[in-house]
């Protein structure tokens, strides 16, 4: 029986398959079906009866969100029984609702205004009473007028089905019923803003733009994220030369139509106090502002003075910096005969660099992974690194029953239920995926490296290789805090051996947006661009930080916040006689020993290009001019080469640029079973002392996150910023009616309140970092001291 079967619907012929529903059979043939609760990616609620339609044979108009259609069904979408029964439902659903629209931020773009105007009166018949529901305060990024809200329930399916937080809710019944959170708090998922775009009317709508602009004013421009490696599409609106609101741009095969919190609010760190707007150069100890040509003279000169005496130049490039500006910065660092270059700011461990992948690649698309039926993640908490890859995953787990298992630091991190979930210090990582590299080996035949004999594998292990093994599509992803691990080439080795013994794609996922764009483009010591292994290796970023230089060149950089160990700014400072600083936010470090800074245009205000983790090349343009006196990144690069380089940097535009990169990378092929042999001969013996586990909270991952304050303000940030740990381990500390608590890291200290939580370790911290109370302490992993503040 062939699954394709034949209806009409207003006297159209049309195929669809068994078991679709009628209101998408209508979509897809562009027939106009109105509805307020019906959402494609959404269950089927069938609440507001604004789809209803009439049938041939059934006795009463059917909601075609919720019919099925069947083969010779025959389907009146404007007949008279079916206008009537869609303009009786628009009258109801208008009875209580307020006549705002002049100053409702959802008019002009109001599903209830567009389907009032087809299926209302002029004129209401109610003349009683409209209720009234009071406003409820759900969070810094969501504004509510519940007195607006038609009951269409989307947002709480989103939260349930979507989020995973079922945060919100209905009570009461009839015209008493009423949206809200299920106790007065505010909604704390990373992807709540999502429900902005889905609410059909004015009841929720975004707080940071509210009341500043009509959408028949804003201009929109398609972008792409700038805060992980997924690349979500997004589009900019614009009103004149600022940026008003960032919304989703459906694709299907990267984000569908969802973003998250950080992509979506991050903007308003463009209005930032912290706006670098003018070049500045330190004279008698002091930043001065200065006029264009002497900065960029003055930058010149420095570098080419270097150069001549021997090329002691470093550069330290963002992994949010675009394609084109991370080509740029190597080639002038390269040509003036150096190749201490690198993007790579978390990464602690580099003895394998030589051996690594290309560029970070997931090893399979995207759209794929919500195909898998087994998973192995690890050192990751994807909800709070890659949103919108945990929902894909979540998405297999909830609707395949995939088997996802994770070996991490803190477990109990996801929304969904995990086959296994196994957490312990950076030592107990890699003893964990021995334990599951036994497993796999026995259970295929292979054999394993003899420096990993011995280890036991319990129940949790030997499940988790009996899932990868059995599974037909299973996959090993390794999260961005094994980057920060000092064991990373132990990782690396341990889970290609698992992937090769288990037939699974191995993927390594990167911090920040474009760490794939920053490694084809040559930015790392050890390669130039495409991939290419360079004559002469240069210094990686530890080396560079523990070095001392002529000239250090900080790309969108800050040392203090961004590297691996907060400490290291300091030594910086210390080891290098000139600092050139380009950055688009002035920060402690630049502000108290850079000797120029260079101003550069921010988010939506340059163009340039973003590599995601499935190898995708997505470009942008600028959407707004550079605040200030900034300058696009890849222009200042490109007048700085010309100065010390002269012919080897006529580009017009970032296009050229691109071109270029891309006619270098035409023949690269990714692949990420390199035969990487760590050089530790054994595996790393757990310590005694208290270890800390780091990772960076999902607002503090950049300069655009810290200085959002929007984002600054959710209960999410506010609860990362906590030292965490299991209360078993808080009384053996005496620590378990602490508030606050003071840390010691080296030589570092800081202090934060505690908050306890049984998925932490024993035996460990969690300790964020990447944000100013953290700055001074040392390592994401190590041995760490805590004391109660009195």
């Amino acid at each position: 029986m062939s699954d394709s079967i034949t209806l009409t619907i207003n006297g159209q012929q049309v195929e669809a398959k068994a078991g679709q529903l009628l209101i998408d059979v209508a979509d897809d043939n562009d027939i106009v079906v109105p509805r307020f609760c019906y959402h494609k990616k959404l269950s089927v609620a069938a609440s507001c009866r604004m789809c209803l339609v009439e049938v041939e044979r059934a006795p009463k108009p059917m909601p075609a969100c919720a019919t099925q259609v069947a083969d010779g069904m025959v389907v009146q979408t404007r007949s008279a029984a079916a206008i009537a029964a869609q303009k009786s439902t628009m009258e109801f659903l208008l009875i209580n609702h307020p006549l705002d629209c002049p100053i409702c931020d959802q008019g002009g773009e109001c599903e209830l205004q567009d389907v009032a105007m087809g299926f209302g009166d002029g004129v209401s018949r109610y003349s009683e009473q409209k209720r009234v529901v009071m406003d409820k305060n759900i969070g810094p990024l969501i504004a509510t007028d519940f007195t607006r809200c038609i009951h269409c329930t989307r947002c709480v399916r989103f939260g349930d089905e979507i989020a995973g937080l079922p945060e919100m809710g209905a009570t009461g019944r009839g015209e008493h019923m009423e949206i809200g959170t299920y106790i007065e708090k505010a909604i704390s998922s990373e992807l709540s803003g999502n429900v902005i775009d889905i609410c059909p009317v004015g009841a929720l709508t975004a707080k940071p733009s509210r009341y500043t602009a009509r959408p028949w004013e804003l201009t929109q421009h398609a972008s792409v994220s700038a805060h992980d490696c997924i690349g979500s599409n997004t589009y900019i609106h614009t009103r004149g030369n600022e940026v008003i609101r960032v919304v989703p741009r459906e694709n299907e095969s990267i984000n569908e139509s969802w973003i998250s919190d950080r992509d979506r609010f991050s903007y308003t760190a463009l209005k930032s106090d912290s706006r670098v707007v003018e070049p500045m150069m330190r004279v008698d100890g002091k930043l001065t502002t200065v006029d264009w040509e002497t900065a960029i003279q003055t930058a010149s000169d420095k570098l080419a003075g270097a150069a001549n005496k021997g090329a002691n130049i470093a550069a330290l490039v963002s992994p949010q910096a675009t394609l084109e500006e991370a080509f740029l910065a190597q080639k002038m660092v390269r040509g003036l005969g150096s190749n201490n270059v690198d993007h790579r700011l978390s990464q602690l461990d580099f003895s394998n660099q030589d051996k690594s992948a290309i560029m970070p690649w997931l090893g399979r698309s995207l759209a794929s992974v919500e195909s898998l039926d087994a998973a192995l993640l690890v050192a990751a908490n994807l909800r709070l690194e890659q949103p919108i890859l945990s929902h894909r995953l979540r998405k297999a787990a909830l609707n395949n029953d995939a088997a996802i298992s994770s070996l991490g630091h803190f477990a109990g991190q996801y929304n969904y239920d995990l086959a296994q979930d196994l957490a312990g210090s950076a030592a107990q990582l890699v003893s964990d995926l021995v334990a599951v590299a036994q497993a796999v080996a026995k259970k295929t035949g292979t054999g394993l490296s003899t420096k990993f004999e011995g280890a036991k594998a319990g129940s949790a292990h030997q499940a988790i290789a009996k899932s990868l093994c059995d599974g037909d599509s299973s996959a090993i992803i390794v999260g961005v805090q094994a980057l920060a691990s000092p064991h990373l080439s132990l990782i690396q080795e341990l889970c290609e051996a698992i992937a090769t013994m288990s037939d699974s794609t191995l993927g390594y996922l990167s911090v920040s947006a474009n760490s794939a764009g920053a490694c084809l483009a040559g930015c790392t010591p050890h390669r130039t661009a495409a991939g290419v292994v360079g004559d002469k290796i240069g210094q990686h970023t530890s080396q560079i930080i523990q070095s001392s230089h002529d000239v250090l060149l900080n790309f969108a950089v800050n040392p203090g916040l961004d590297l691996n160990d907060g400490s290291a700014a300091q030594k910086l400072a210390d080891n290098n006689d000139f600092i050139i600083s380009v950055s688009s936010y002035l920060n402690d470090f630049d502000e108290n020993h850079a000797d120029l800074i260079l101003p550069m245009a921010g988010f939506g205000e340059t163009s340039g290009t973003f590599v995601n983790i499935e190898g995708l090349w997505q470009s942008f343009k600028g959407c707004v001019k550079s605040k200030g006196q900034s300058r696009p990144g890849w222009q200042l690069l490109a007048a700085l080469g010309q100065l010390v380089l002269p012919g080897d940097f006529d580009y017009a535009d970032s296009n050229q640029v691109n071109n270029e990169v891309k006619d270098l990378c035409q023949d690269v092929s990714l692949n990420n079973i390199n035969g990487i042999q760590s050089s530790e001969a054994s595996i790393p013996s757990k310590s005694r002392s208290l270890q800390r586990v780091g990772y960076t909270p999902i607002y503090a991952c950049d300069e655009m996150t810290r200085l959002a304050t929007p984002l600054q303000s959710t209960p999410l940030i506010k609860q990362q910023c906590t030292v965490v740990m299991s209360r078993e381990q808080a009384e053996k500390l005496k620590l378990a009616d602490a508030e606050q608590v003071h840390i010691k890291q080296g030589q570092g200290t800081a202090v934060l309140p505690l908050r306890l939580d049984d998925g932490v370790p024993s035996g460990c911290a969690c300790i964020p970092g990447g944000f100013k109370a953290v700055k001074n302490l040392g390592e994401a992993f190590g041995t760490v001291e805590l004391e109660i503040v009195s």
